[in-house]
């Protein structure tokens, strides 16, 4: 039931893991690439194995809610691309997120969480999770002293993204990480539109690293899966009173301590997966797990050319007469590129917005203007999904953040104006023409709309 420590191959190189790590060539029946193990439950060879599979006393897989071979697979590899110690994987990002959440927060656990998120995300966090008695203060990323002061006695993690979709803000990684420890609780780090490729975040501080998997990690926008990575950084034995989930007994399994038994870096999947997962089933079908592990498979090649594409077009849409502002980190003014230069040597993420200029008399309002532009779209696919092999534009405003209010959009930076673009593999003087064709529908704007420095965030 639980996932094994990530041994001492993690050495190899990243391309190396992203291939062969967590899988054994020439176990029976020798298959060369792993398997799909499409069955609901696995046969125990006595009653007394049964009984120490279900009382947690030997690992091993019981039942595919919880696990597969197949899943095992998966966890091992995506936690050794995060240079992790172990990791569980769920049905989907969403529940890779509220799966953390639960099993950090507890009862009557308070979350800090930065403005700047994704808007399924921010429906968790403010709507269902105010359901289950856990308050979320939402902070701007931006602004240390925010974080410091929304921590109360009672908050037991901090919560951002890497990367944050749509805007592309760049989180201080480090810094927010020593603020969460110095109040001695987590940090934990959303790293889909990261990826581990361009960034891992348990080396600048972070102790969980989840992942929508259905992005970057498939590539291919077939299958639905999540992960959550632990560091083994965070040690819930230092504060016991604070983490009773961890540190005192565990009735349904005969008492057991999860923290005495399983220790750093694994105590947090057991909990996860023999509570959460089993309780609640979000589960991975071994099926979409064998489908996420093949994109891993080309997950550098992919994101290394998406990054490079990305570029390319935020400098091309950056000079465009109908484009008033590119949000991408990788831009000269952007306020995010010092941090872009620290934390992502390797790149950009492919995930960034640009605002259409203002309107001027008579030219429609934004939302129509927007509409024009992305229904003449022929490349671009209007998809509510990043991190595809295909490139993919979405109107947040309307679409992935349309549940947040005036003020939070907002604080994370988004307008009406705003168009979101997934870069995908499609040549990228395609993808700029594309743009240009649609956006020809603009260039004709009365005298009043014009480029604004790309660097001014209000």
């Amino acid at each position: 039931m639980t996932s094994r420590l990530v041994p001492e191959a993690t050495a190899a190189g990243f391309a190396t893991n992203q291939v062969q790590h967590g899988f054994t060539p020439g176990a029976a029946p020798r298959t060369a690439v792993p398997a799909i193990h499409q069955t609901a439950a696995y046969e125990f060879a006595s009653l007394a194995e049964a009984a120490d599979l279900f009382a947690l006393r030997t690992p091993g897989i019981i039942y595919s809610r919880n696990a597969s071979p197949t899943q095992t697979i998966l966890e091992e590899r995506v936690a050794a691309l995060e240079g992790g110690t172990s990791a569980v994987a769920v049905a989907s990002g969403q529940a890779a997120v509220a799966m953390t959440i639960l099993a950090l927060a507890g009862r009557g656990g308070h979350v800090v969480a930065a403005h700047q998120l994704y808007g399924g995300t921010i429906d968790l966090l403010q709507d269902t999770l105010d359901d289950f008695g856990i308050p979320v203060t939402f902070v701007d990323q931006d602004d240390a002293d925010a974080w410091r002061a929304a921590i109360t006695p009672q908050t037991r993690m901090l919560f951002a993204e890497s990367v944050a979709n749509p805007i592309a803000q760049v989180l201080d990684i480090r810094l927010v990480a020593d603020i969460a420890h110095a109040a001695g609780v987590p940090l934990v780090i959303d790293n889909t539109v990261g990826t581990p490729y361009l960034v891992r975040p348990g080396e600048h501080g972070a102790d969980f690293v989840v992942h929508s998997a259905t992005k970057f990690l498939a590539g291919h926008g077939t299958s639905l899966g999540g992960v959550v990575v632990d560091q083994g950084s965070f040690d819930f034995g230092a504060e016991p009173e604070r983490w009773p989930q961890f540190t005192r007994p565990f009735p349904r399994f005969g008492d057991l301590v999860l923290w005495e038994r399983f220790g750093i870096g694994l105590a947090f999947a057991v909990l996860v997966r023999s509570k959460y997962v089993h309780d609640l089933g979000p589960s991975l079908s071994p099926f979409n797990a064998w489908q996420i592990l093949q994109g891993i498979e080309t997950l550098d090649l992919r994101v290394a050319r998406q990054s490079a594409s990305a570029l390319d077009l935020a400098r091309h849409l950056a000079q465009h007469p109908a484009v008033a502002r590119v949000h991408h980190p990788g831009l000269a003014g952007n306020p995010w590129q010092p941090l872009a230069e620290r934390y992502l040597p390797r790149g950009v993420p492919s995930v960034f917005s640009f605002d259409i200029a203002e309107a001027g008399a008579d030219a429609g309002d934004d939302v129509d203007r927007v509409a024009r532009v992305i229904d003449g779209l022929q490349v671009f696919r209007l998809v509510a999904n990043i991190g595809d092999a295909r490139s993919i534009v979405a109107h947040p405003a309307s679409m992935t953040h349309s549940h947040m209010s005036a003020d939070q959009l907002r604080a994370a930076g988004i307008s009406q104006r705003t168009i979101r673009v997934s870069v995908g593999i499609e040549d990228p003087a395609d993808l700029i023409a594309d743009l240009d064709d649609a956006l020809a529908v603009l260039v004709s704007t009365p005298a009043g709309a014009g480029h604004e420095d790309i660097g001014h965030y209000a």
